[in-house]
């Protein structure tokens, strides 16, 4: 049983069927426009970089919320030892589709059994705005506890200060999710309640895709 249990969100089962119900789509997105795909943004592929080049040789990364499997799959390109889980069953089948040389698994970020100092490095690749606001603390809890000392949490966002109900998302008009925004500072604050040191902060504008976002990083001290 573990130590720190973490509740389970309300709208759990309706954002997993949710986000089953997108799958296909967004996968096919990813493939064919390059949105979702770091190696056509140059600022997130470099975020990525940073994170890869800081966590190489610590051990085992996890990419929690890894939808398709691109970031993982990159991950594993730069000689990680890197594994990807998320809620969506169809999601992970996707992943498995596309990258059948990295290891996927169904699971929520509320649903994980994370040892204590296991991981070098731990992603929540704008994977986390659908926690609800008192559950993401939890979460960022167990990511910190599961990063060995040195290890790195990598963490991107939406930015902003609503939460906004998605109804339609990636040409699918029956998803029921919402999207909890944070201001940047509140994110690193909560990181830092958590008990991880950040080092490093972009934040990111709107553009014709999608809104502002933030990505953070931050480190396990000793």
């Amino acid at each position: 049983m573990r130590t720190h249990r973490i509740d389970r969100p309300a709208d759990l089962d309706v954002v997993r069927e949710s986000y089953d119900r997108v799958a296909d789509n967004y996968a096919d997105m990813v493939v064919t426009t390059g949105i979702g795909d770091i190696r056509r943004h140059p600022w997130l592929k470099a975020s990525i970089d940073a994170f890869a080049d800081s966590v190489g040789g610590l051990g085992p990364v996890l990419d929690v919320g890894c939808g398709p499997g691109t970031v993982t799959a990159y991950l594993a390109e730069r000689g990680l030892d890197v594994s990807g889980v998320d809620l969506s069953p169809r999601m992970i089948e996707n992943a498995r589709r596309l990258h059948p040389e990295c290891r996927f698994d169904v699971a929520s970020a509320t649903e994980l059994d994370l040892a204590e100092a296991s991981l070098g490095g731990v992603l929540g690749w704008w994977s986390l705005f659908n926690l609800p606001r008192e559950i993401l603390p939890q979460v960022l809890g167990m990511f910190a506890r599961a990063l060995k000392p040195g290890g790195h949490l990598i963490a991107a966002t939406h930015v902003g200060d609503e939460d906004l109900a998605r109804t339609e998302a990636y040409g699918v008009a029956s998803v029921s999710w919402t999207t909890h925004q944070w201001r940047p500072e509140q994110l690193v604050d909560l990181i830092e309640k958590a008990g991880l040191h950040p080092v490093a902060e972009l934040r990111l504008p709107a553009d014709e895709n999608v809104g502002p976002g933030v990505v953070v990083m931050a480190k396990r001290l000793g």
